[in-house]
């Protein structure tokens, strides 16, 4: 399979926040940010050169905003994770766009691998 040149690189951040619209407000205001609405409890951003999400569906805490690294191959990421240590928190599961999986690295850092296959 040949890769995308987007294999095991940062691809997405998401934000969980406990309001869409003064997220939007904010980064859109502070930074020129542009937006796109998928239902009530989703949006994503775009910096211009990144993409990422705000979403309501999870606990708002401090520790920053969810890594997402992009996979070619996902069932071989989900591999490489465990195999070097990563403890899974979330297995495989699929959302509008593909499907992905979160882990924890050995500090305990949330990341999130996806793919769109």
């Amino acid at each position: 399979m040949a890769s995308s040149g987007k294999d095991k690189r940062i691809d997405y951040i998401e934000f969980n926040v406990s309001d869409i619209g003064r997220a939007r407000s904010f980064y859109g205001q502070a930074f020129g940010w542009t937006f796109t609405d998928y239902g009530p409890s989703y949006c994503e951003f775009s910096d211009g050169n990144l993409k990422g999400g705000f979403a309501t569906a999870g606990e708002v805490r401090s520790g920053g905003p969810l890594v997402i690294l992009f996979a070619d191959d996902l069932a071989d990421a989900l591999k490489r994770v465990d195999k070097a240590g990563g403890k899974i928190l979330r297995p495989v599961f699929s959302f509008p766009g593909g499907r992905r999986f979160h882990f924890a690295d050995p500090d305990g850092y949330e990341l999130a691998v996806w793919s769109d296959k």
